[in-house]
């Protein structure tokens, strides 16, 4: 949810010709991310939870992928917030997906 923010607060920044583009996918994968963790937990079986956390990992590299292309765009700086929150959110899906696979 912070990374989200993060975006939302990175992409209110960008030129006004780029809101309906590159802030809107950041911001939808932004979202994507937390939603998909939730549904997942929602479901009714760990293999069900591993499958939304991928898609949530997914969303995930759309976002860097975005993050990046945002700086060499020079709409945001490379030591923006969202950088140090995206390697955070990888780490931690990263370790619940092993911990619900070994379940």
């Amino acid at each position: 949810m912070e990374l989200a923010k993060a975006v939302y607060q990175m992409t209110a920044t960008f030129p006004a010709e780029e809101r309906y583009g590159l802030a809107q996918q950041m911001r939808r994968a932004a979202v994507s991310i937390p939603s998909n963790i939730v549904e997942g937990a929602g479901r009714n079986s760990a293999k069900e939870f591993v499958n939304f956390i991928g898609i949530s990992r997914g969303s995930l590299a759309e976002l860097e992928t975005q993050l990046q292309l945002a700086v060499m765009l020079g709409f945001a700086a490379p030591d923006h917030q969202a950088f140090e929150l995206a390697n955070d959110a990888g780490k931690r899906l990263t370790g619940l997906r092993k911990k619900l696979s070994a379940t």
